[in-house]
């Protein structure tokens, strides 16, 4: 407002300043065309002067001729005839005189009105000039209180919209503390929308997915012959193509301090092949792009440097990392050498009623966020991956890795066996891991809290990513997988009493994570592409589902249930 005030009394100065200038010229072009009207009449009295002193002096001369020659008669005669004709041209130049000398006049008259009216209107100009500064200061002071008002009515809303965050959160928390987020990767070079300004104005609506604002996806594709595709989606949060990794991260760090609070924390890339689940997660393949760090290894160093800030706590991480390959579960970190989906396959525990004793996944200790990304970036050579249509390093399995938290007890080492002490206490008991599921404590140590960071394999529709043979087996499983995924979360939002935790490897993996008070947050991956919104669509879907589930304390084991009932 006080910008547009000041342009404003601005223009009005420099308009009353040209009428100003414009007048003084006028009045000086009049002045000018006076002093030349003086200059003609002063010539032309003196060609008068000169007219009259002409005359007189031819009838003085014609005098001292006939005075001279008195006997010749014909010449005073032809002067006495010359001097009517001479009178006559004196009085012609004495009328023509006196006609200059009006029109003279006139234009005087006419100038001097001219610049008398030019003069009144300085003057007015001048005399309103005060009146329009008043006015443009009473607009101004207006102005200031309308911007005021307007700030302070921001600020309110701000507050409003932080306090009905701050709301939300805490009802996500009180429904189970499940988090929905949205991640609209970019147009690529290999997409038929691609035309090179996408690449430079991420904001160009080339592709059918949008971010209308931090909370609404927007879906929308009009389509020639067919029905038109209007849909919108709301998230806890929502990122554009050009938010960057950093940003993502950011929503992602609370959570890590829940975890040191001892809640178990799972967070989990959900989407179709080739929309930047691997890459939301892990990062880019290229060890050069180190600002282009993906969760894995961010989330990495910030738990870590949570726990260098309160090192009397003693806490320990261990890691597992494991793949879900056609429903089966393959210990990445059993031997380093094996074939990539080769290995000792191991099964989740299920409840006491199958009876079934099986062994947890290897551990291995880490003491920093580099032996965290180097354990992680050695097992990833061992997952499973084949080049599809869609993707030219598919990941064909469901990638697990898990950070357990361990706490020695209080007064002793981990070896002890004794309780924890007062600081670990009290903490909340829903969301902790259970001692048979990945990750369980070794003998004399107390799990504090589990950190899953999920990354799943994309799931695909076999006519567009062209898949056959073993390919194909894999893209059923990997979809019968996620089919068995959104079930128990759909079971859990319809509050069901039977839980299908056991329909399949993966939901048996992410059973911790998905019932009881643990924090899960569910990252969906989309791709902005007309060919993969049917996809786009699936997964959306599934993304506003999990916003509906409400989770009590954790269920049984394998098949979880709201009551007791005979396997």
């Amino acid at each position: 407002m006080p910008a547009q005030d000041v342009a404003s009394q601005r223009r009005w100065g420099r308009i009353s300043e040209q009428r100003a200038g414009q007048l003084q010229r006028q009045v000086q072009a009049k002045e000018e065309r006076i002093v030349e009207l003086e200059t003609e009449n002063a010539v032309l009295h003196l060609r008068l002067a000169q007219y009259r002193g002409t005359s007189g002096k031819g009838a003085g001369a014609a005098a001292q001729l006939c005075s001279r020659c008195p006997e010749r008669e014909p010449p005073r005669r032809s002067a006495a005839l010359a001097a009517p004709q001479l009178w006559r041209r004196v009085q012609a130049l004495k009328q023509d005189t006196e006609a200059l000398r009006a029109s003279s006049l006139e234009v005087f008259r006419a100038c001097r009105e001219h610049l008398q009216d030019g003069l009144s209107e300085v003057v007015a100009a001048v005399q309103r000039a005060p009146l329009c500064h008043e006015a443009l200061l009473a607009w101004q002071s207006k102005a200031g209180r309308l911007e005021r008002s307007l700030q302070e009515a921001s600020a309110r809303y701000e507050l409003e919209r932080q306090k009905r965050k701050l709301l939300h959160n805490r009802l996500v928390e009180l429904k189970g503390n499940v988090r929905v987020h949205c991640r609209i990767r970019p147009l690529l070079p290999s997409d038929e929308e691609f035309d090179g300004q996408a690449s430079r104005d991420s904001s160009a609506p080339a592709g059918v997915v949008h971010a209308v604002d931090d909370e609404t996806v927007l879906v929308r594709w009009d389509r020639p012959a067919h029905r038109s595709i209007h849909k919108t989606y709301s998230f806890e949060r929502v990122y554009g193509p050009a938010e960057s990794q950093q940003v993502v991260f950011a929503d992602v760090c609370p959570l890590l301090t829940s975890l040191l609070d001892g809640y178990n924390v799972c967070i989990l890339a959900y989407g179709q092949t080739g929309c930047g689940k691997s890459y939301t997660m892990l990062g880019p393949l290229s060890k050069d792009e180190r600002g282009d760090l993906g969760i894995v290894p961010r989330a990495a160093g910030e738990l870590f440097r949570l726990i260098s800030e309160n090192p009397s706590r003693s806490l320990k991480v261990d890691v597992s990392i494991v793949e879900v390959y056609n429903d089966n579960i393959l210990d990445l970190l059993a031997n380093e050498r094996r074939p990539a989906v080769s290995g000792p396959p191991w099964e989740v525990p299920m409840t006491k009623a199958t009876k079934r004793e099986v062994l947890p996944p290897t551990r291995a200790p880490v003491r920093s966020a580099e032996d965290f990304v180097a354990l992680a970036a050695g097992s990833l050579r061992f997952r499973a991956r084949r080049a599809t249509r869609v993707h030219a390093s598919s990941s064909r399995s469901h990638l697990v890795m898990t950070a357990t938290v361990t706490a020695a007890p209080a007064g002793g080492s981990p070896e002890d066996g004794q309780s924890l002490g007062p600081q670990l206490q009290g903490r909340p008991a829903g969301g902790r891991a259970s001692p048979g599921s990945p990750g369980a404590q070794r003998a004399g140590e107390q799990v504090h809290a589990k950190l899953q960071l999920v990354d799943l394999a994309g799931s695909e529709c076999a006519g567009v990513s062209g898949v056959t043979g073993a390919a194909l087996r894999e893209t059923s499983f990997i979809n019968r997988s996620l089919a068995a995924l959104a079930d128990v979360l759909g079971a859990l939002a319809e509050h069901r009493d039977h839980i299908p935790y056991r329909n399949s490897q993966l939901t048996r993996v992410l059973q911790d994570v998905l019932g009881g008070d643990a924090k899960l947050l569910v990252i969906l991956c989309v791709s902005p592409c007309r060919k993969h919104v049917a996809e786009t669509l699936r997964v959306l879907g599934f993304g506003a589902q999990a916003r509906h589930v409400q989770r009590g304390p954790a269920g049984g084991g394998g098949d979880a249930t709201r009551k007791p009932r005979n396997q």
